[in-house]
């Protein structure tokens, strides 16, 4: 039976969205004149419209059979190319493009208790195929929430209230690619998430 009610984590998931922002590092070892920036990263919510947080249900029910089931968690991330020093004499050249080839979420609970597989879902890496041109942003829609993670601890005990109400974590997306001469670039982003019981629809 669905236990939690889409509108009571509506003020908790706004606040903490606020207090997240993205932001971009230059990769520590890279000499590329360009630098890959995450413009936005969205989520849905559980009436699957776009939001700047995700709500995520950790069991579904088949509204026909009565069966339960699991599903993976999509974001979209926007990522946009900038030259480090722009130059209008020289612009920019097909070199200074980022090839984004993969991708890497943890998550993070703001009481600090984030051991995986206890306190939050374990980490995991994606891969991507993605061409950022300088001057140009590109969406990217990518798995956030392996299905496979709502049936291991602590999303597994969400299902039949074996914990509290919602699990409210902050993924951290760092994005890995390279430049057209083969110098590395990464940058990173984050998305609210709140995993629940919800209500099916």
């Amino acid at each position: 039976m669905k236990m939690i009610r889409t509108t009571i984590t509506i003020l908790a998931i706004l606040s903490l969205s606020f207090y997240f922002t993205s932001c971009n590092p230059i990769e520590d070892e890279t000499q590329s004149a360009s630098m890959l920036i995450v413009s936005n990263i969205t989520g849905y919510d559980i009436e699957g419209n776009e939001t700047n947080f995700l709500q995520s249900d950790v069991i579904k029910v088949d509204k026909d059979t009565g069966s339960t089931y699991v599903t993976p968690d999509t974001a979209k991330a926007t990522l946009t190319a900038q030259l480090l020093q722009p130059d209008a004499s020289l612009g920019a050249s097909h070199y200074n493009s980022i090839q984004v080839t993969r991708y890497v979420v943890s998550y993070i609970r703001a009481d600090g208790k984030s051991t995986e597989g206890l306190d939050v879902p374990y980490s995991f890496e994606g891969s991507l195929s993605t061409l950022v041109e300088v001057g140009q942003s590109v969406e990217v829609n990518f798995i956030i929430v392996r299905a496979a993670a709502k049936l291991e601890p602590p999303l597994v005990n969400l299902q039949e209230g074996r914990a509290e109400g919602t699990l409210n974590v902050t993924a951290k997306i760092d994005f890995y690619g390279h430049d057209m001469a083969n110098r590395k670039v990464k940058a990173t982003g984050y998305l609210t998430i709140v995993f629940a019981n919800y209500i099916d629809q």
